[in-house]
């Protein structure tokens, strides 16, 4: 396993929707190195989520730390949200030294294949809903930050 160098915003790559995975590709060497190295830079940047953009790869494919250990997750989608929302306060691997206040759906059902081509779907509340919510922003290409209702921590200038 490689520790991969996490993007950093303004990174263009960071702002550019990702493209589907075809199922063909998922039980690849080549996706099984990048899930591999994406957990392994995951946990030695101390996140709890890390987005195959945020490694510099436009693919659709997220980590998540679901409390049983961190997951891949490939071309996932978020098919229903909670009407009830909840503030949480958010930082990113890609916008070090910022944190602040986002409203997120209290639960999700995200829709997804799993590292073995698989259909899962998965409902899911309270901060593991978070995380995939995140981490798919950032498969559209959008930051936390442009979430954010108010700054904790403010970026220094």
């Amino acid at each position: 396993m490689t520790r991969l160098a996490v993007l950093r915003s303004p990174a263009p790559t960071l702002r550019e929707p990702s493209v589907e995975v075809p199922v063909s590709a998922i039980k690849t060497p080549r996706m099984e190195k990048l899930v591999a190295d994406m957990v392994e830079t995951m946990k030695l940047e101390n996140g709890v989520g890390i987005a195959a953009p945020q490694v510099g790869v436009n693919e659709r494919v997220i980590i998540v730390e679901t409390g049983a250990g961190p997951e891949a997750f490939v071309n996932p989608v978020i098919t229903r949200r909670s009407l009830r929302k909840a503030d949480s306060e958010e930082g990113c691997l890609s916008v070090p030294g910022v944190y602040g206040i986002v409203k997120r759906h209290k639960g999700i059902r995200v829709e997804a294949l799993n590292a073995n081509g698989e259909k899962i779907a998965l409902d899911v509340k309270g901060f593991p809903a978070i995380i995939f919510q995140h981490e798919i922003d950032h498969l559209d290409g959008i930051l936390f930050v442009d979430r954010v209702e108010r700054y904790t921590q403010a970026p220094k200038l």
